[in-house]
């Protein structure tokens, strides 16, 4: 039994797994708040569309999973708002101030019921009597109004996170409060004046407002909701049938740390693999989006297209339409991959067989330039992008694509150019075929979060020399990985002719038996085996051109730091250091 009145037993759960445990006993969390882990919420989609049901642990912990929850605003009669405290034994989010009791309805029938917002209602009054001791008796489903919903995302640390779609809901009530100590730890009731000057506290001498409410209350909340509460006609006049996008809102709660880089990947990759391929599947010919989906079903850690969120919620603002453009530019970068398979005839992408091999060449061109056009299209069409927005972005978007065609097309001319490749030349070709994607990807990200000029022009910076840095460390991967780890023949650099920095590094040295080594495999192509291409490697090393490679990758490396340095520290920075370190990490 939690309190009187509410039993697990008398509503649906879902049995914790042992890791899910586990995590609850680290935490070393209170027995009754662990109980309530086992709850079964509703999961949706990011339309509020129902998709299935998971434990409360399983919405929150780690990744999570977006979840329909409520907001209840309850009012008095003498129009003041009740504030909660929520208890230090709470798992998620404890001690801080929130409004009048928020939770989840649950995925049973009676709280999934959508008509009037009845399902969140029932909840409502269930977690009132559950938190706050509020009798049932005293309040009934006619006394709630609904206004509107948020969607939301807000990490407490590494563990813990809240990702809902939050429906909002108004009542008025004078009611007799008992809180339950083990939800709630304290209450206050404010008036309107009392609570604006509450969130604009910046010294938090009041308590640390929760990140929901405060967007609630700073961001949706008008004055009108505080005269309409208790008259139905008043609020279903501000009822607005919209789900506020209000992105990650982690830096609203002080002292809120961030997660890992995979994990914050992972937060966001489905809805951007979902808006790609809604796009790619978009088409009257069947073959020509499986095509383009090959290489978007073979997996890829989707790194391009979640920078702009993660940049966007390092320096400032995040919203859906960052998803859009990370998944128009993810569709940019696997049409280059279609087509640099082609002219690199390499047959092997991401485990599978190239595009171009998987169907046919005619059919994997057609693929790729259909895939432009529909970045481009799902981009400019994109709910979440201001229309004044779009000409920088096609802009930015369109000098990516033209500056990674350029680099291509040195990359091919350097394979059979008479005379040798500079490294000023080198590092301008991979300014364009690689870097110009992440510095692309950070700068818009910059961009459409509302940071400054100046902060905007640091995150270019730092995307680029991460994007050099990738790119050289990308050649370094070529030759000191397997072909099971690249997904394609090891060494294949080396016989395809590539201009990599060691080579030119190479081929700058004095003529010795190592460099004649290298120039007997280099740009042989299949004729090359695998030992000629083991001793072209081992020759690279002998020649001192693996360290130099390594050191000028290392040089951007720290630039890129280096420029993370000047942004000031937020949840979502640790993501951002882990994906400047990625590919040495990998190589090590």
């Amino acid at each position: 039994m939690l309190m009187a009145g509410y039993d697990l037993s008398d509503v649906p759960t879902i049995e914790l797994d042992e890791n899910e445990h586990n995590a609850l006993l680290g935490e070393e969390a209170d027995i009754t708040q662990s109980d309530l882990m086992s709850e079964a919420v509703i999961c949706v989609d990011e339309d509020d569309n129902v998709v299935g049901s998971d434990s409360k642990i399983a919405t929150h912990h780690n990744v999570g999973k977006l979840h329909r929850a409520f907001s209840v605003l309850l009012f008095n009669s003498e129009g003041k708002l009740l504030l909660q405290r929520r208890a230090a034994d709470k798992v998620t989010f404890p001690s801080i101030w929130a409004n009048s009791c928020c939770s989840h309805p649950l995925y049973c029938e009676s709280e999934l019921d959508e008509s009037d917002a009845r399902g969140v209602k029932r909840a409502a009054i269930r977690k009132l009597e559950q938190e706050l001791g509020i009798s049932p008796s005293q309040i009934s489903l006619e006394d709630f109004h609904f206004i509107t919903k948020m969607r939301y995302s807000s990490r407490m640390n590494a563990s813990w996170i809240e990702r809902e779609i939050d429906h909002i809901i108004l009542i008025k009530a004078d009611v007799e409060i008992n809180p339950n100590p083990n939800e709630v730890s304290e209450i206050a009731w404010v008036d309107q004046q009392q609570l604006e000057e509450w969130l604009i506290d910046e010294d938090e001498t009041k308590g640390v407002i929760a990140p929901w409410f405060r967007c609630i209350a700073a961001r949706i909340m008008t004055d009108e909701w505080w005269s309409a509460a208790g008259d139905a006609e008043a609020c279903k006049s501000l009822e607005d049938g919209l789900i506020h996008d209000m992105g990650d809102i982690s830096h609203m709660l002080p002292g809120a740390e961030g997660s890992d880089l995979f994990t914050a990947i992972a937060e966001i990759k489905p809805f951007i693999e979902n808006r790609i391929e809604r796009a790619l599947t978009h088409t009257s010919s069947q073959r020509l989006s499986d095509a383009m989906m090959h290489l978007i079903n073979g997996g890829g850690k989707r790194m391009r297209a979640t920078l702009p969120w993660l940049v966007a919620k390092t320096v400032g603002d995040t919203h859906s339409g960052l998803l859009d453009v990370g998944a128009a530019i993810e569709t940019i970068h696997n049409f280059t991959l279609v087509h640099d398979d082609i002219m690199d005839d390499d047959e092997i992408r991401r485990g599978l067989p190239a595009v171009h091999i998987a169907y046919d060449t005619p059919t994997a061109i057609n693929a790729g330039d259909a895939m432009l056009a529909i970045a481009f299209e799902a981009m400019v069409v994109a709910d979440g992008i201001d229309c004044n927005d779009l000409p920088f972005l096609v802009k930015r978007i369109g000098r990516m694509v033209r500056r990674v065609s350029e680099g291509q097309q040195l990359d091919i001319e350097f394979e059979t150019r008479d005379h040798e490749v500079s490294e000023d030349e080198y590092i301008e070709m991979i300014r364009g075929k690689t870097a110009v994607m992440f510095l692309t990807c950070a700068e818009i990200g910059a961009y459409l979060s509302g940071a400054d000029e100046e902060t905007v022009q640091c995150m270019h910076d730092w995307g680029l020399a991460v994007g050099l840095c990738f790119q050289l460390m990308d050649d370094l991967l070529d030759i000191q990985s397997s072909t099971e780890q690249l997904g394609k023949p090891a060494g294949s650099d080396i016989a395809q002719g590539k201009r990599t920095l060691m080579v030119i590094h190479a081929l700058k040295q004095d003529d010795c038996p190592e460099k004649q080594t290298l120039l007997k495999v280099l740009g042989k192509g299949e004729e090359a085996s695998a030992e000629q291409v083991r001793a072209g490697i081992d020759a690279l090393q002998k020649l001192g051109s693996i360290d130099y490679g390594r050191a000028r990758a290392e040089e951007y490396h720290a630039q890129a730091h280096q420029l993370l340095d000047r942004i000031p520290p937020t949840p979502a920075l640790m993501a951002l250091r882990e994906l400047t370190d990625l590919q040495l990490k990998r190589l090590n």
